[in-house]
């Protein structure tokens, strides 16, 4: 069983920066694809970006240049560093975890707010 919690969002101005902490529970973090999705009020829950075991990444277009995806397996923690912030990036934040032969892990959730 896989636990994730995501802190570090909150309320920020336009041009601003946040970062978001996902950290996991369990032993297959190192193994595993781990990313971000969002999700706007009225709106479908999006990717916007993922991490593979080998480090490899992939963003959405709209935060290629302005967001970053790192992770730390010592730490089973993966991060999300956002800068320039735009309005149009409010949304709840959703950490998750994948590896084949395991079910598909969410986080709680952690609200982005940024203002204009």
């Amino acid at each position: 069983q896989v636990q994730l919690v995501e802190s570090g969002g909150g309320l920020v101005q336009a041009g601003g920066s946040l970062r978001l902490s996902c950290a996991a529970s369990g032993s297959i973090f190192s193994t595993s694809v781990v990313g971000w999705y969002r999700q706007a009020p009225g709106n479908q829950r999006e990717l916007v970006a993922t991490i593979t075991r080998g480090g490899s990444t992939h963003y959405t277009n709209s935060v290629k240049g302005r967001f970053t995806i790192s992770r730390d397996n010592a730490r089973n923690t993966v991060y999300l560093q956002m800068n320039s912030l735009k309005p149009e990036d409010t949304a709840a934040y959703y950490c998750y975890l994948w590896r084949l032969g395991y079910p598909e892990y969410w986080g709680q959730g952690t609200q982005v707010t940024v203002s204009s």
